[in-house]
């Protein structure tokens, strides 16, 4: 075993993941007389809800991040530790990472989720993907050297390619994206590129099922697709995409597009190490678990938010991937966790529903709270206060609601900067390495 690291006497849980869940779990075991490890491949908190408004411009990446000891300032039964998880070894109850062996008597994967591009290995190599500050800070690159290129581009075809932004995946992510990218067109780039046509950006909204917000109700749906439409996005539903060579995006049964800028937000799943047994693997990559979120098949492995899938009859393809789920789920099993020590009964899960919301942009989001359903000005505030409400500290949510207010009044967006420039190959790598 690590040497550097050697277990103590007290139970050691080891939580892998820095997201809502595993963040939720390490504080309500704050008091308990017990060593909890925390290991993350970064050293903050990311609130990935509004990583497209770093990816538009919106907003600067360290105002939707968090360090991770910050939050942990002062919780003394806590270490943690900057690492990537490379394998678990169930037999021997450890976990290898990048930086040596740890030994746990409970484990917890909160590892969260990734992009899936449904081994579509040409649309993995050419899309964009958004699932984290670097990706974001990429795409916010890539569209502004675009731009630049097409100020000095004589080529139709290929200036038809740098002006098109599709966005593949009407979900939240993919109606907030284009959403934001056609604010952009209409109150920015005519001012920013004044010798451009701004009528040659386009922006397109691809989707495979019918309707746009599936998850949410059938009115949101058609009130979301009506905001689209408002702000110049053309929208296409029942539209398989075929591939992308990054140039041409190839769909089903309608005509191909160029285009240089293409966000891939049309599917996630989990993100599962090395050593666990396939077996407890089911739709979307994710780890079958029990109800009080214990993987099938092991008595001390755990996994919580995106990365488990909790199925029962109200939830058959288990819970959504929201960060109330993961929030409530580190709850529980940390009140379980010391159950499960002291040898008493454990609690079962029961997810409380908050509601869902999008935004399409400025006055324009759709909120369902169970019944209670509105669209509109009142529910693009609502949308904000519970934003601002769940990020992670009081400097974040003050330098977003100052950034928001400013955007609000100015009709501006203030942080179009190319600080680390978009390289293909580079990124392709980084691919590789996360």
């Amino acid at each position: 075993m690590d040497q550097n690291f050697p277990k103590g006497s007290r139970a050691r849980v080891i939580i892998v993941g820095g997201g809502f869940g595993g963040i939720e779990l390490a504080k309500k075991l704050r008091h308990q007389d017990i060593d909890v490890v925390m290991v993350d491949k970064h050293n903050y908190h990311t609130f990935q809800p509004l990583l497209y408004q770093v990816a538009t411009g919106g907003l600067e990446a360290e105002s939707i991040a968090f360090p991770l000891r910050k939050i942990f300032k002062g919780q003394r039964n806590l270490t943690f530790r900057v690492a990537e998880l490379l394998a678990v070894d169930t037999q021997r109850n450890c976990i290898r990472t990048s930086i040596g062996t740890m030994e746990y008597d409970h484990l917890v994967l909160a590892t969260g989720s990734t992009s899936n591009f449904f081994g579509q290995q040409e649309i993995q190599a050419n899309a964009m993907p958004m699932k984290s500050i670097p990706e974001a800070l990429n795409l916010r690159s890539l569209f502004l050297q675009n731009l630049e290129l097409a100020q000095i581009e004589e080529d139709p075809q290929t200036l038809k390619q740098l002006l098109n932004f599709v966005v593949v995946g009407g979900g939240p992510t993919g109606v907030e994206t284009a959403g934001a990218i056609a604010e952009l067109k209409k109150h920015i780039l005519k001012n920013d590129y004044p010798e451009l046509n701004i009528d040659l950006v386009n922006i397109y909204l691809v989707e495979g099922s019918p309707e746009v917000l599936g998850v949410m109700s059938d009115q949101a749906s058609k009130k979301a697709m009506d905001f689209l439409k408002e702000l110049g996005v053309t929208v296409m539903t029942n539209t398989r995409v075929l591939g992308y060579d990054g140039k041409i995006l190839k769909l089903g049964d309608k005509a191909d597009i160029p285009a240089s800028n293409v966000i891939w937000s049309a599917g996630v799943k989990g993100v599962i190490p090395e050593g666990m047994d396939p077996a407890v693997v089911v739709r979307g990559n994710r780890l079958k678990v029990n109800e009080i979120s214990r993987v099938d098949g092991y008595h001390n492995i755990y996994a919580i938010g995106d990365v488990s899938a909790m199925i029962t009859e109200e939830f058959p393809n288990g819970h959504p991937g929201v960060a109330p789920t993961a929030i409530q789920q580190g709850k529980l099993l940390a009140e379980n966790l010391m159950k499960i020590m002291e040898n008493k009964p454990t609690e079962n899960f029961k997810y409380r529903d908050k509601g869902s919301m999008a935004t399409v942009g400025r006055n324009r989001a759709v909120v369902d709270l169970h019944k209670i359903r509105f669209q509109g000005v009142f529910a693009w505030f609502t949308w904000m206060f519970v934003h601002l409400m769940t990020l992670v500290g009081f400097r974040n949510k003050l330098v977003v609601f100052v950034n928001w207010v400013w955007s609000y009044f100015s009709y501006d967006r203030g942080t179009r900067l190319i600080i680390r420039p978009y390289v293909k190959e580079k990124l392709n790598e980084q691919r590789t390495i996360e």
